[in-house]
């Protein structure tokens, strides 16, 4: 069974979630607070950590950076906190996914299906399908409807970047650190050209993206 730690100092939030996902068939443990939240982490290995930014012993940055030092568990983000700034800093501290209280339960259970099958995928498996396009990252080649496709090594680097990290919101600035290096923050312009040029080429309608998304003002996403 997934095991999932809810971390949110609100009783009525946290009694709902943990009914809500234990209907769903998810093992469901909850803490009030940020030191609580890293002790249940260690002794629990959850195998995801939906965390509230706002508990009232520390920031729920810390909780992220305190997780981050030795875990990869997917981390959901469920905060009242709804500028750009907060969710892109969360994002950039590590956390995998960020939705704004209130929430859908619907589309909470949906974030909460694809980080944990993020979280159990083979993530090393170097082939991945995108539509009919089929991408090995191991050989560097990309067949789709049977045709070679060719991708630029910059193309290659964005494309990698999101299929490692299935289901998850990458912020702008972590791919932009990662394709071009630390000295770029602002070149957003980047990503959307090499974005688009990825959609025209692996997309069925690059229009209307299903696999390669944008979450505006925030990031991308590749979902599977």
């Amino acid at each position: 069974m997934i095991k999932i730690l809810v971390v949110d100092d609100e009783p009525q939030i946290a009694r709902a979630l943990r009914i809500n996902l234990s209907a769903h068939g998810y093992e469901v443990a909850t803490a009030p607070d940020g030191a609580q939240a890293l002790r249940a982490a260690a002794a629990l290995m959850p195998d995801l950590v939906v965390l509230d930014l706002g508990l009232p012993d520390m920031d729920g940055s810390e909780v992220i950076a305190g997780l981050r030092g030795w875990t990869s568990v997917p981390i959901l983000v469920l905060s009242g906190r709804a500028a750009s700034a907060e969710k892109i800093a969360a994002l950039d501290a590590g956390a995998d996914d960020y939705v704004t209280k209130p929430f859908d339960i619907g589309e909470l259970l949906a974030r909460v299906r694809a980080a944990t099958r993020r979280g159990n995928a083979a993530s090393d498996s170097p082939v991945t399908e995108i539509g009919s396009a089929t991408v090995d990252l191991a050989s560097r080649e990309v067949l789709r409807d049977g045709e070679e496709v060719r991708l630029t090594k910059t193309e290659w680097q964005l494309l990698e970047v999101l299929l490692r990290n299935p289901g998850k919101l990458v912020s702008q600035r972590e791919l932009l650190h990662r394709v071009w290096g630390p000295n770029y923050d602002r070149e957003t312009n980047y990503l959307r050209q090499y974005m688009a040029q990825l959609r025209r080429k692996l997309e069925a309608d690059p229009a209307r993206p299903v696999h390669l998304l944008t979450e505006p003002g925030m990031g991308y996403r590749f979902r599977p």
